[in-house]
């Protein structure tokens, strides 16, 4: 079966077995506070572990509570015995975060408070294995990030070689790569800035205060170098230390003389196959993963995250297309003077090639035989510029990266977390330029980087497994405009080097 129609079976069945256990389960809500009253306020006598991640301790007084607050509808209700705390609860949903105005002497602050199940609540009984699941998944997308994005930056850079043709067709090839990916980014940063879908989204995912990675541009600098390579490949949060790292290795291969130059780019190829194939294995696992997680939501929160869901890919949608059809047809003619439409309907076997396999690197064949044969670029181009587009280049997996954390972002700000700052949304830029040159042209590798990116950020990985609900046809998409992009760059690098690119289309028309 095709890893496609399984994604979409495991994902009705995960609906549909948290709808079941939403529908037929209790589930009581528990805030985990022991409260009396004290005065015109109410007085917090004990806490469990919820209450206590909030920030909640004893002796602290709460004279009011702001439910749905940032969003739709937001409601402020003072608090004058705690039977009033207890009776407005019923009107938040499991997952909802409330905020609880507390005072501590002159003092006066907002803690969130995530609405959980009960411990002992039959509904939690029955989705706990369903969390651990989706919590091992995680966990194994994780393990991938720093070996996955090392190994392909370093073999990559150093497959550009060292003689005085590759180091003009590299210049070429990786300003091109760099340029298209700068500008797909761009465009799904002002596409989630102007729509906002994050905002006010009802995903479920539990409130968890965002920090700071940096204020400004400098900061991003100073972040690139890492003091200790070693302590960075501990940490997934210093991603953009491993890749400026790697960055570096990888250049200083092509100058080293053999015979170390061929030992360590081989060694570098090897382990980047090697962790091709570890990706590819557990990237199997996406619909078992998709299942858990769609259960432990759907049966905690119900199916009000479908809607944001729904916008955030209709955004990602416009975006890809926006790239596709105007972005690298506009370079197509105006740098090239190639008629995109012919270009295109050379290159249609491949295009539909990755649309079915998600993969660019499976793609690849295709790819090369539609740019000699249909395209008329000779083998000394396409044979340099498509594997090492499949490999670095990824316009489409950029514009989700960079949409998708911002859309995840928003969502925390609007339930209380710390929204991205202006350098920090550059940073986010950065990352995704940087890991869309580490992502592996294998299917739903877009998501692993995404993981690394909210890494970087300190923000839950979670909801980069929420997004896999709808990942599949977008990485379809992704894979359509990477591939897409990649034949563009060959036919613009062809027609640099003076090749007649479109002859042999010409002469069969003509």
């Amino acid at each position: 079966m095709k890893a496609h129609w399984k994604i979409l079976i495991w994902m009705i069945l995960g609906v549909l077995v948290g709808g079941f256990l939403q529908l037929f389960l209790e589930a009581p809500l528990a805030v985990g506070l022991v409260l009396e009253k004290q005065g015109d306020s109410i007085l917090i006598q004990k806490v469990d572990k919820a209450a206590k991640k909030a920030g909640l301790a004893p002796g602290m007084r709460i004279d009011a509570v702001i439910l749905r607050r940032g969003r739709k509808g937001e409601k402020t209700v003072p608090l004058h015995e705690p039977k009033d705390f207890f009776a407005v609860l019923p009107e938040g949903k499991l997952g909802d975060v409330v905020f609880l105005r507390v005072r501590e002497g002159t003092k006066t602050d907002l803690k969130p408070l995530t609405l959980e199940m009960a411990e002992d609540a039959p509904r939690r009984v029955w989705i706990q294995p369903f969390r651990y699941g989706a919590q091992l998944f995680m966990a194994l997308l994780k393990m991938l990030i720093v070996p996955l994005v090392l190994t392909s930056i370093i073999s990559g850079v150093a497959g550009v070689g060292a003689t005085r043709d590759l180091k003009r067709l590299g210049a070429k090839t990786l300003g091109y790569y760099l340029m298209t990916s700068l500008f797909a980014i761009l465009t799904g940063l002002f596409l989630v800035n102007i729509l906002r879908p994050g905002v006010g989204a009802e995903l479920g995912l539990p409130y968890q205060e965002a920090r700071a990675v940096g204020r400004s541009f400098w900061d991003i600098l100073l972040r690139m170098v890492p003091e200790n390579l070693f302590v960075a490949l501990g940490d997934n949060g210093r991603m953009l230390q491993i890749i400026f790292f790697g960055l570096l290795f990888g250049a200083a291969i092509t100058i080293a003389p053999e015979p170390h130059r061929g030992r360590v780019r081989d060694f570098f190829q090897s382990a980047f196959e090697i962790m091709m194939k570890l990706a590819e294995m557990i990237l199997k696992l996406v619909p078992y993963g998709v299942f858990c997680l769609l259960v432990k939501v759907v049966g905690e929160t119900g199916f009000g995250l479908f809607k944001p869901l729904a916008l955030y890919m209709g955004m990602i949608v416009f975006g890809l297309a926006f790239h596709g059809l105007i972005v690298l047809p506009f370079l197509l003619q105006f740098m090239g003077r190639i008629r995109p439409l012919a270009w295109a309907k050379a290159m249609a076997p491949a295009l539909m090639t990755a649309f079915s396999s998600s993969s660019s690197s499976m793609t690849l064949p295709v790819t090369l035989e539609c740019v000699e044969k249909r395209g008329g670029v000779s083998n000394k181009v396409s044979s340099f510029v498509l594997p090492l587009g499949a490999t670095i280049n990824m316009d489409g997996t950029a514009l989700y990266e960079c949409a998708g954390v911002i859309f995840l972002s928003q969502y925390y700000a609007s339930i209380g977390g710390v929204s991205l700052s202006l350098g920090q949304q550059v940073f986010v830029v950065v990352m995704a330029l940087f890991a869309s040159i580490g992502a592996a042209g294998i299917p739903s590798a877009g998501l692993v980087m995404m993981v690394t990116i909210l890494s970087a950020l300190k923000l839950p990985v979670e909801g980069a497994a929420l997004l896999l609900a709808v990942d599949r046809p977008l990485d379809m998409l992704r894979t359509v405009i990477n591939v897409w992009s990649d034949s563009c760059g060959s036919a613009l690098i062809a027609k640099s080097e003076g090749e007649a690119v479109l002859a042999n289309l010409d002469s069969r028309s003509g």
